[in-house]
């Protein structure tokens, strides 16, 4: 692993063109993108890729009874694994104490390891503002869902070192659209999620500065009126970016499909891992969900409550997949939806796209179209100018 430098030359295919191309990378910034001889071998190459919504994975629990600075080093490791190069972790419903223990540590790790504080955006505060309503809470602890209160929020934000980037919550809570002013003036993104809110609620909350709707069409009732309902009104809502969970769990192809069209360009992937992300199948006691179990085909759900899901046991790769085989997306149209449309959701200049004068973020990886079992290899992720992690 290469940590003398945040200067180097990356070659690989661009993902536009299949052109073989170099990027030169110096001092952290692309420099320079050219055009280079062909060669055999070489992996496709793009932006690095995004993910704004991470509770853990490969072990590292960002919401465990006690998160430590190892738990964000395990879990960014894993993800530079799988591709991701930049990320939010996220800090899920509990108590005042604990959520702000939870950030205190991922600050720590960004503080005393510059590759994985350079791969940590800010943190996704999800909850705990959000509804106590079964379904729409989803695996959120109950006793521990409160509402708005800006004085703790101001609290958790301390404890993060300022680091909250991205906030979830429910519009039609008592104190919302406050908070909701209070954050957007502050320059943090304000989502709608976990939240049973109706029409006027999704439209005061755009109005007050909500730009972004959290895993749209997850973290809602098991059976909804036909219409209206808060999905079709985030669905209809042009001020919100939308992140979509595609592991083949979460949304149907069909619905999956429906989402991305009606988005457009403000979709966008996120992959909701849990700490689970990368186990082996069975029966688990994890934060999120208590008893939950992994199945062998991926679906991680709350062992007592049925329909009810846990996150998720994927990371992007996997959902570029559903893209790319599910849905007959080409690899550009796919690649957009975990680089630069998150960045747009999140206002990140330069991020999320390959380009002179961007960061130098970088994701190097082999893709079988002709749908072989392997799918999506990664041979290589650089954040900020340093290779982190070679296949």
């Amino acid at each position: 692993m290469d940590h003398t430098g945040r200067t180097g030359s990356w070659k690989g295919k661009d993902i536009a063109s299949g052109l073989p191309i170099a990027v030169e990378i110096e001092d952290g910034i692309v420099r320079r993108i050219r055009l280079v001889e062909p060669e055999a071998g070489l992996p496709w190459l793009s932006a690095g890729w995004i993910d704004l919504q991470v509770n853990g994975c490969g072990g590292g629990d960002l919401n465990g009874p006690r998160t430590t600075a190892e738990d964000v080093e395990k879990t960014t490791r894993w993800l530079w694994s799988k591709g991701v190069s930049y990320y939010l972790p996220t800090v899920i419903t509990a108590s005042r104490d604990r959520m702000g223990a939870s950030m205190a540590a991922i600050d720590e790790a960004c503080s005393s390891d510059a590759d994985i504080g350079a791969s940590i955006g800010g943190i996704h505060m999800e909850g705990p503002y959000i509804s106590p309503i079964p379904g729409p809470r989803g695996a959120h602890v109950p006793d521990q869902v409160r509402l708005p209160d800006t004085e703790e929020f101001e609290f958790l934000q301390r404890s993060a070192n300022g680091r909250i980037a991205l906030v979830t919550l429910a519009p039609e809570l008592e104190g919302a659209e406050s908070l909701i002013r209070t954050l957007t003036g502050q320059g943090i993104v304000a989502s709608i999620g976990h939240s049973a809110a109706t029409s006027g609620h999704i439209s005061a909350a755009a109005n007050a500065g909500a730009t972004m709707s959290t895993h749209l069409g997850n973290g809602s009732h098991l059976e909804l009126r036909r219409h209206p309902n808060y999905i079709w009104d985030q669905l209809a809502e042009d001020r919100l970016h939308a992140g979509l969970i595609a592991d083949g769990h979460h949304l149907p192809l069909a619905v999956l499909r429906t989402m991305l069209r009606a988005k457009g360009t403000n979709a966008f992937l996120v992959s909701d891992c849990s700490s689970l992300a990368g186990m082996p199948p069975g029966i688990y006691s994890d934060e999120i969900g208590g008893k939950v179990e992994l199945r062998e085909d991926g679906y991680l759900g709350v062992l007592d409550q049925p329909g009810i899901m846990a996150g998720s046991a994927s990371t992007l790769d996997q959902g570029l997949l559903t893209l790319l085989r599910g849905l007959s997306y080409s690899l550009p149209e796919a690649i957009a939806l975990v680089t630069e449309r998150p960045a747009a959701a999140m206002g990140w200049q330069g991020f999320g796209r390959l380009e002179p004068g961007a960061p130098g973020y970088l994701t190097l990886f082999e893709y079988d179209d002709g749908g072989g079992s392997e799918g999506i290899r990664i041979a290589e992720t650089v954040v900020n100018g340093v290779s982190v992690y070679r296949g």
